[in-house]
């Protein structure tokens, strides 16, 4: 694989630890640029995935493992937003069905 590919690799890496942080952050904005970016440079690597080198081959897998972490946490942020949004939904409907049966005026 040619160094260009290397360094196009290398970068990935550096910004799938980027994308990382900013699903920790919960900095969506920043997470989907930064995929993108990572994303076009590993199109440009991939006519040449079956000549990795090992190195390459380990940096691949760290993108892929950094990857799979912040897609968990994303999807963890995200169910967190849903149960907010039904105990607020329930907390309306308890509010509706409460004031029916208040004192009449």
């Amino acid at each position: 694989m040619s160094d260009a590919h290397s360094a196009a690799l290398a970068r990935a890496l550096a910004l799938s630890q980027q994308v990382l942080a900013a699903a920790e952050h919960t900095n969506l904005e920043a997470l989907a640029h930064l995929d993108a970016e990572r994303l076009r440079l590993l199109q440009s690597v991939r006519a040449e995935r079956h000549s990795l080198s090992v190195a390459d081959q380990r940096m691949l897998a760290e993108v892929a493992a950094l990857n799979d972490r912040a897609i968990g946490i994303v999807e963890h942020h995200r169910r967190i937003k849903e149960r907010a949004i039904d105990l607020a939904a329930m907390g309306r409907r308890a509010v509706a069905a409460y004031s029916m049966t208040g004192p009449r005026r």
